[in-house]
């Protein structure tokens, strides 16, 4: 299965947070969706940010050092959907700038906002839960 995942994650205290190359950032305390994408196949890559052991690559691997993966969600398809996906969250919540964007021209794929609302957007970007192994 290939296709866009949405993370939801929870901070509960501040952080400052050494992500990668973007530097030291300050992480207020809320809930957060980080969105990507899977070409491969979604179960790895989801199953992988789950995992606590692992070596440290993208943006979010750093993040989930700190906070807690508490859900996840995906949408199958062949084309990369996760920038359309990270504009319906863009329209209603406060980002990271340049969190998890490296390689597209999105302000950010890691938003922050109050639960019931990010979860309304899960749903109104048609994303399904993914179940966890």
């Amino acid at each position: 299965m290939i296709g866009s995942y949405v993370l939801l994650i929870e901070l509960s205290e501040k952080n400052y947070i050494q992500i990668g190359k973007l530097g030291n950032i300050e992480f207020p305390a809320s809930w957060y969706v980080y969105v990507g994408s899977a070409m491969n196949t979604i179960e790895k890559r989801v199953n992988r940010h789950f995992t606590m052991q692992k070596k440290f690559h993208w943006h979010i691997d750093y993040f989930l050092k700190k906070a807690v993966l508490k859900e996840a969600y995906y949408k199958e398809g062949s084309k990369r959907e996760e920038c359309d996906i990270a504009q319906l969250f863009a329209h209603s919540f406060q980002s990271i700038f340049s969190f998890g964007s490296s390689d597209c021209s999105c302000k950010s794929h890691l938003f922050h906002g109050e639960k019931v609302d990010l979860k309304q957007t899960i749903n109104e970007a048609g994303l399904q839960i993914f179940n966890t192994k």
